[in-house]
């Protein structure tokens, strides 16, 4: 059974408030090799030696659970897409083909493109349609995602497999000799949680708790594998991580205890490592970590409890919080690293707030449905931004060309909300006055907001003009993005 948004606002009134247990079951040990992702380079073609990439979005059926199939959608295969890789600089053009019987879209996620190629609701996909996008790859070297952002039903394809990953190399990023071998020493691991009914098919949005506090599963698939492990061919391992979980918030660690060395975030690489015993990674956010070890060694990537993360809605799963999420283990004889980590990885582009023309605010809102009342100003439906929830034919936010900005987020809500941009990358200026975290100092195209706090980020809105064609900004919890944490900008 899944709940359409109407289904929400009209069982809100008489429905007691279930919330999802959060609680993540014991691993069965680490049986299941890790999948990696296949790898699209695209076929030089068309104007001027143009990347050329074929995406199909399919249905199928996967295999998660022994003795269990279930109906699943992708791209190019049943679950997941590949990963696309390609340089900044490189002019690319995606051939998206939907062989699904229902409508979608696909969003490239942290990309500045042109309005009319974002991907975003307004460029739907129906069935038996293709459509072609083509940009200039505009990014600083890092890892970024492609996903479904069909309005209202994002969630539930997503939560399907309707997602992949899109890796973008640059000279600064190669000139540093990282890991870069892709599926052996430069590995993507795409972490979500799923629920799974008797008969092996996804359970989702079966309660009014995944609805207000969002879709939180069972079980963690790590790239569409349960209770994964890597073997580790390399000494020195590079490891890029995706929340692509619909709701859950993650806090990262090692079992050993062992600091986490990490060298990226969202949209770049950091200006120089950070050392950090535990990393939150919110749904969408993005961190890039060095892993070394030694002949036969084993470490457990973890995932620990957080008190600030989502309160006492017990959101972490497992035995307090704690479960494992991929075991890593090193071959007997490695080959080992020949270069040493530097101090300083690349100059992180940066807007002083002196040069902002302007200081906007979005103020996230919600309805707590178990109290029945809002805790923002009164709006149309239960979820929005400054009081009003996605309308797709208002425009919210007109913002001028190459203006630089400072847009402040305050959470109004009790949940914290991982707050997405389209079009631009920004930095974090602060947290309620405070610096931000160290894994949070590169470029980033999200961040979490806790609730009651404000953050502030600066950006700049460069190159694309359209004062037809908006792009987003949303909560990426996706069921609240789906109930209306959404709104719409145009840049003129």
């Amino acid at each position: 059974m899944v709940l359409s948004r109407r289904d929400f606002i009209v069982g809100a009134a008489a429905t007691t408030l279930a919330l999802p247990s959060g609680r993540v079951r014991a691993a069965e040990g680490f049986v299941n090799p890790l999948r990696i992702p296949a790898l699209l380079e695209g076929k030089k073609g068309g104007d001027a030696g143009t990347l050329q990439f074929d995406l199909d979005v399919t249905s199928g059926r996967s295999n998660f659970l022994p003795g269990l199939s279930t109906p699943t959608i992708g791209i190019n295969g049943p679950y997941l897409g590949p990963t696309i890789r390609c340089r900044a600089g490189d002019r690319v053009a995606l051939r998206v083909k939907n062989s699904l019987d229902e409508p979608t879209t696909l969003h490239w996620h942290g990309f500045h493109v042109p309005a009319r190629h974002d991907g975003g609701p307004h460029q739907i996909i129906n069935p038996g349609q293709v459509w072609e996008p083509s940009f200039e790859i505009k990014q600083k070297a890092s890892m970024f995602w492609y996903h479904s952002h069909l309005v209202e039903q994002t969630g539930e394809q997503v939560a399907r497999g309707l997602a992949g990953l899109f890796l973008i190399e640059d000279e600064e990023s190669r000139a540093l000799e990282l890991p870069s071998e892709y599926g052996v020493d430069d590995i993507p691991l795409v972490i979500q949680d799923r629920r799974f009914s008797s008969d092996g098919s996804f359970e989702y949005m079966t309660s009014m708790g995944d609805a207000e506090v969002g879709y939180q599963g069972d079980v963690i698939l790590v790239n569409g594998t349960v209770d994964p492990y890597v073997e580790l061919r390399r000494q020195r391992t590079r490891l890029r991580i995706l929340n692509g979980s619909n709701s859950r918030i993650y806090m990262l660690g090692r079992d050993d205890g062992t600091d986490l060395l990490v060298i990226g975030g969202d949209g770049s690489l950091l200006g120089r490592p950070v050392r950090m015993k535990r990393v939150t990674l919110a749904p969408a956010e993005r961190i890039e970590l060095l892993v070394d070890m030694q002949p036969g060694q084993r470490v457990t990537l973890m995932s620990y409890p957080s008190a600030g993360a989502m309160g006492d809605m017990k959101m972490r799963g497992g035995r307090d919080g704690v479960f494992p999420i991929v075991e890593l283990r090193a071959g007997t004889r490695p080959d080992s690293a020949n270069v040493s980590i530097p101090e300083r990885l690349i100059q992180v582009p940066h807007w002083n707030p002196a040069q902002a023309a302007r200081t906007r605010t979005f103020t996230l809102n919600m309805m707590t449905m178990s109290i029945g009342r809002w805790t923002g100003p009164a709006m149309e439906l239960p979820m929005g931004i400054n009081g009003h929830s996605m309308d797709m034919d208002r425009i919210d936010v007109q913002v001028p060309l190459g203006s630089v900005e400072i847009w402040e987020i305050r959470n109004a809500t009790q949940l914290p909300h991982p707050f997405h941009i389209h079009d631009i990358q920004f930095r974090v200026l602060d947290r309620d006055g405070s610096p931000p975290q160290p894994h949070e100092q590169g470029l980033k195209d999200t961040v979490l907001v806790d609730s009651g706090s404000t953050v502030r980020v600066i950006t700049e809105f460069a190159d694309f003009a359209d004062p037809k064609n908006p792009y987003m900004y949303h909560c990426h919890n996706l069921e609240h993005e789906d109930a209306g944490m959404m709104g719409q900008f145009v840049v003129v």
